[in-house]
């Protein structure tokens, strides 16, 4: 009897087909509607019942007789906005926009999954999540995880399962760790506030620059000063904006940051800090307005899920079908459906031997396509082990 992996590598081509022609027509957040019209239509020719419009341009699917546990697979579908600079057949056709983190990918892989499934006997349901916008939010505030949940695509879901592609891991090869994997990911945008003056006369005035360079120093220091060294944290500040002439002091000046940590306590601590910073422009003469930009909480991986994706993938793949997983400070909005369900996302290699490492969110990120059938098969095997596992 072939294995889910002998079944998954059948069907390569008709992947690969899918990834390229995604590939080729990227579309950002909350605008996948060609890619949810091919998902659809993909599912209806391999009689997969699918609901379109969830979570605005999401796509859900399900496989089975529902008379069981729910076990949800989710793949997102949206590009970036970056303009690829591979010259490659299958480049994109929309000037700049470029599937540039792999959710071409994804989509792909799960489409080869729902084929795999859509052949077995099903004691359950398992849903396809075909998910808009990870990589931003709406005006609400809102991705496209919070949408589709908003919509009750997890609804009664037991565990849900994803993967991210890893262009540091060798294709053929998957990586899975339990606890927190990706990062709570916070933004801060701050307008300190003097009254400004001539550069000739700085004593008449307050200058909000100089008191800025206080504030940074302090900034800088938090991780390394007042954060538990134990616990993961970043601060980041990429924007600095202010005056207009070297001979005139600014009335104000505007600094925009990141915060990335893993520990929900810490998240709420590097907030309280970054505000306690910006306490110190008032001795000083100035006072400031803040705004807090809450992004996705950290994700984390269910161990006794992990366990079950890793037994699947050493069984279809052998041991050397195990990579290692590298822990990263990214945020991923997968983590919201981890927190309402068990969950967890793995990494899935797709670095083409003796080449490089290809990083997401770069003009020239691409992927091996060996990986695309080995990432379909252990979802679709790992999604059946749920299934059966009524621990």
């Amino acid at each position: 009897m072939a294995t889910m992996y002998e079944k998954a590598k059948a069907i390569k081509q008709k992947l690969v087909e899918l990834r390229r022609t995604i590939h080729q027509n990227p579309e950002t957040s909350f605008e996948e509607f060609k890619t949810a019209e091919l998902v659809a239509r993909t599912l209806a020719d391999i009689g997969v019942e699918a609901q379109t419009g969830v979570g605005k341009t999401g796509v859900v699917a399900y496989i089975g007789d529902g008379d069981g546990p729910i076990i949800a697979i989710r793949a997102d579908m949206d590009a970036l906005p970056i303009t690829e600079a591979n010259d490659v057949p299958y480049k994109s056709q929309v000037p700049g926009k470029m599937h540039a983190c792999g959710h071409d990918a994804h989509t792909a892989i799960l489409l080869g999954a729902a084929m795999l499934l859509s052949k077995e006997n099903i004691n359950g349901q398992i849903r396809l999540l075909f998910q808009p916008s990870e990589e931003a939010r709406d005006k609400e505030g809102k991705s496209g995880a919070t949408r589709m949940m908003d919509d009750g695509a997890l609804k009664d879901v037991k565990h849900a399962i994803a993967l991210h592609v890893n262009g540091a891991i060798d294709a053929g090869q998957i990586a899975v760790k339990a606890g927190k994997n990706s990062a709570a990911s916070d933004r801060f945008h701050a307008t300190i506030h003097g009254t400004g003056g001539h550069a000739a006369a700085p004593h008449r005035g307050t200058d909000p620059l100089w008191m800025m360079t206080h504030v940074l120093n302090a900034m800088y220091a938090i991780p390394s000063r007042r954060i538990d060294a134990h616990e993961p944290s970043i601060l980041t500040i990429g924007v600095v904006r202010g005056g207009t002439v070297g001979n005139v002091i600014p009335a104000s000046v505007y600094i925009e940051g990141t915060m990335r940590s893993k520990d929900d306590t810490v998240r709420e601590q590097l907030i309280a800090e970054v505000k306690n910073c910006l306490e110190l422009v008032k001795p000083l003469g100035g006072h400031y307005d803040l705004e807090i930009e809450n992004g996705y909480p950290s994700m984390i991986n269910d161990e006794g899920v992990c366990q079950v994706i890793e037994n699947a993938a050493r069984d279809l793949l052998g041991e050397n079908g195990l990579g290692t997983s590298i822990a990263t400070m990214g945020g991923e909005d997968f983590s919201y459906m981890t927190r309402q369900a068990s969950g967890a996302m793995f990494s899935l290699g797709t670095r083409a031997p003796g080449t490089p490492s290809r990083y997401v969110h770069t003009p020239i990120f691409d992927i091996d396509e060996d990986s695309l059938p080995v990432g379909a098969a252990v979802l679709a095997e790992a999604a059946m082990r749920l299934l059966k596992n009524r621990d």
